[in-house]
């Protein structure tokens, strides 16, 4: 792929594309699948023209036949936790606590005098964390082990002492494990920001123009001092959490508008609410009790009375929500309050749906913002944990069938931030050897595709493209997931290139 006209770096405004294919939203519009040429003025697109017939005019990207789509979003991110995910241990891998304890044994001791790991799933493990066994294989040193749902942490005596906590086992869950997350992320500003940076250039390299960031801090000025200090590579949606409601509401926050100071990249998203825990922790909120144990149901973080408040008092103000609800239980609560408060925004993860839910959530409008990944993660637990639940596991088809807006996201960095794995694990549903799991709840391509993205290619849409190196709408699902991206244009500006 090669620039032609004015010299353009990374940053600098591209006003034609010539030669290339359209393949994700937007081709409908044209006449066949032969390849044109895309005119961009400002940040928008203004003319689309089969190849040759644009005169060239300041910056023209040769696209050499290749395929372009909309720029695509992930509509679920911890954005700070994703960005440090790099400097921490990863345990996706361990098979045991023992492994994973002594794994973390080698592993380098942080400026902060801390050692962190993260990514571990302690419910596929073969043996049970201990307290005893982590305090063995680490000492002295302050040690966290983040679960890769973040919904538990595992401590040793020396990081429990340091933090104010206490637990038989070292195990943290659900508030507890949120509060040792939140402190952990809480890193020196210049480091944290410096992160962020290099992570949002790894997302434009593949393809991602926006994020919606569910950090569990106040974003507002760490957006702005990001922008200001050269953060150009997405477009970001920020959220609050009830900690920060009032302060949100006091600031006159409200959700759509764009945040001063911002250069109109950040704008204002959502109260995020966690109603419910995650199936690795067994603390997901269903109608059927877990496996040996008839009273496990799972826990509700929040009651349904005090989840009408806070969506009256968001509501109120302006503020759209994020409903985290995972279990059918706590899904059919957010639902109710919803219908009873006129609350809009998104049911994020509804991981296990009742069958009358689905039809319901469409009928309150609102979108399911789901992460395909975790399905192919998940199927060896929900298997076991949700085998004798009656809801629907891990809709996509069914919730897109009855009329529900799908918003494909990773939970970063509980799954990779790329749009590709997502969009590849909605149409395959399996990344291994085994057959597509629960086949009547895959996308199409065309379907994962929109589900992925926030515009259109074509005239008076915003210039955020995606240039590929192979056809998304018949590329294998191996060359799916690992998509060749030649560049990123986010409003006419290049964010990427190979």
């Amino acid at each position: 792929m090669t620039m032609r006209g004015d010299s353009v770096e990374l940053g600098d405004a591209v006003t034609l594309i010539r030669e290339v294919r359209v393949a994700g939203p937007g081709r409908e519009y044209l006449v066949d699948s032969e390849p044109v040429d895309i005119q961009i003025e400002g940040d928008r697109i203004i003319d689309i023209a089969p190849a040759g017939a644009l005169k060239a005019r300041g910056a023209v990207l040769e696209g050499e036949g290749s395929w372009v789509v909309p720029g695509l979003w992930d509509s679920h991110v911890h954005t700070t936790q994703w960005a440090l995910a790099a400097e921490r241990e990863q345990l996706g891998g361990t098979e045991s606590a023992a492994e994973a304890a002594t794994r973390m044994s080698h592993v380098a001791v942080l400026t902060d005098g801390r050692r962190i790991g993260t990514g571990f799933r302690d419910a596929l493990w073969a043996d049970s964390p201990t307290l005893e066994a982590l305090d063995a294989a680490t000492g002295e040193v302050p040690t966290y082990l983040i679960n890769a749902d973040v919904h538990s942490v595992w401590l040793n005596s020396a990081a429990l002492r340091r933090e104010g906590y206490s637990s038989p086992d070292g195990m943290l869950r659900e508030d507890d494990a949120f509060d040792i997350s939140r402190r952990l992320n809480a890193v020196d500003p210049v480091h944290g920001d410096r992160a962020v940076v290099r992570a949002g250039e790894a997302a434009a390299a593949r393809g991602v123009t926006g994020i919606v960031d569910f950090d569990m801090a106040w974003n507002a000025d760490a957006w702005s001092r990001r922008v200001s200090g050269g953060f150009a590579s997405q477009r970001v949606e920020f959220a609050v959490y009830l900690s920060d409601l009032s302060r949100a509401i006091a600031a006159g926050l409200r959700t759509g508008e764009p945040l001063s100071g911002a250069n109109n990249l950040v704008h204002m998203g959502v109260l995020k609410l966690i109603t419910d825990g995650s199936l690795g922790t067994r603390t997901a909120a269903c109608s059927h009790p877990y496996p040996d144990d008839v009273t496990d149901f799972g826990v509700m973080n929040v009651s349904p009375q005090d989840l009408i408040e806070l969506l009256t008092e968001a509501t109120g103000a302006g503020l759209g929500v994020a409903v985290h609800a995972i279990g059918d239980r706590a899904v059919a609560s957010a639902l109710d309050a919803v219908a009873a408060t006129g609350a809009t925004g998104t049911i994020e993860h509804a991981q296990l749906v009742r069958h009358v839910d689905i039809a319901r959530i469409a009928r309150l409008g609102l979108a399911a913002s789901v992460q395909p990944q975790h399905a192919l993660d998940d199927r060896d637990l929900v298997d076991g944990f949700w085998a004798a639940q009656t809801a629907v596991g891990y809709p996509m088809a069914s919730l897109l069938r009855a009329g529900v807006e799908l918003r494909l996201g990773s939970d970063a960095p509980v799954a990779p931030l790329d749009p590709w794995v997502a969009i590849a694990a909605a149409v395959e549903r399996s990344d291994d050897e085994r057959p597509a799991w629960h086949p009547e709840e895959q996308l199409t391509r065309d379907e994962a595709l929109s589900a992925s993205v926030r515009g259109s290619v074509r005239p008076g849409e915003k210039a955020d493209l995606v240039l590929c190196g192979a056809d998304p709408q018949t590329a294998a699902g191996k060359t799916l997931r690992r998509m060749p991206v030649l560049a990123t244009l986010l409003g006419g500006r290049l964010t990427h290139q190979r």
